[in-house]
């Protein structure tokens, strides 16, 4: 393992490379979570949203991993859960150690609680939450997790504003209403994968572009920018690093002259 003060500068590095300029104490919390928790922005172990630190689940595991965790253990709790309503409750037990009577932790998913992009699999959603919750607890980790984070859906209009658009990316930030019509708009989910991620919204753009095939972003039809976005987060998700470089390789636009 690295020394805990090699970590706590490479987080420093590499968060201001991707994030750009951070407040000081958000690089007072990073320098602590590398140095207490090993936690590290290169292995994704954390995010930065909304100016706060997240832990992510990964970063949870490795540092069970590095803790030689004995086991975790979850269980459907099916007094609580409706599956027909897609509504799950798991409980985890972390054991650190032989003998330890374990952290209990619980999690919950359900259509009204997760991303889109996860509709139709609340259940591991659940299961992931209530292993984090565990985590936390057993290696004291008071940062909230990625994926505990809940999704404030948005609520289709109720009346149509003007005549109908064709189905292109001018018209993408209308979703379609699934969940009584409760669905968050594609350019939101797009903005959230920006932000979870750390991404350039400059470069997402040029890369939607060629992946939908057009000139722009506004000449894809919504499908092929849902189809990206789908894309989009099961890479982030997989390979943030590899999916930076291949951003990196876009030019970025010329800033205006005064």
């Amino acid at each position: 393992m690295k020394n805990p003060t090699n970590v706590s500068r490479s987080n420093v590095h590499l968060a201001r490379v991707t994030w750009g300029d951070l407040p000081k104490a958000a690089i007072r919390s990073l320098r602590i979570l590398g140095k207490e928790y090993a936690l590290s922005v290169a292995h994704g172990d954390l995010q930065l949203l909304d100016g706060r630190w997240y832990v992510t689940h990964s970063g949870l595991l490795r540092m069970a991993l590095r803790g030689r965790c004995l086991g975790i253990s979850t269980t459907v709790q099916t007094r609580l859960s409706e599956p027909a309503a897609y509504r799950w409750v798991f409980k985890a037990v972390v054991h650190k150690s032989a003998g330890s009577k374990g952290f209990v932790g619980y999690g919950d998913a359900d259509p009204s609680n997760v991303s889109s992009l996860v509709h139709g699999a609340e259940m591991r959603v659940a299961e992931t939450r209530a292993v984090n919750r565990a985590l936390r607890k057993a290696y004291g980790i008071g940062l909230c997790s990625v994926e505990e984070l809940g999704w404030a859906p948005r609520v289709a209009d109720s009346k149509p504003s003007g005549p109908a658009r064709p189905n292109t990316a001018q018209n993408y930030g209308h979703g379609n209403g699934h969940h009584n019509g409760q669905q968050p708009r594609l350019r939101d989910r797009l903005c959230l994968l920006i932000r979870q991620y750390g991404l350039d919204a400059n470069l997402v753009k040029a890369y939607a572009a060629e992946y939908c095939g057009t000139a722009t972003l506004r000449d894809a039809t919504r499908d092929q920018i849902e189809e990206f976005i789908n894309h989009l987060a099961d890479r982030a998700a997989k390979d943030r690093e590899g999916l930076l470089c291949h951003l990196n390789s876009y030019p970025k636009p010329q800033e205006p002259h005064p």
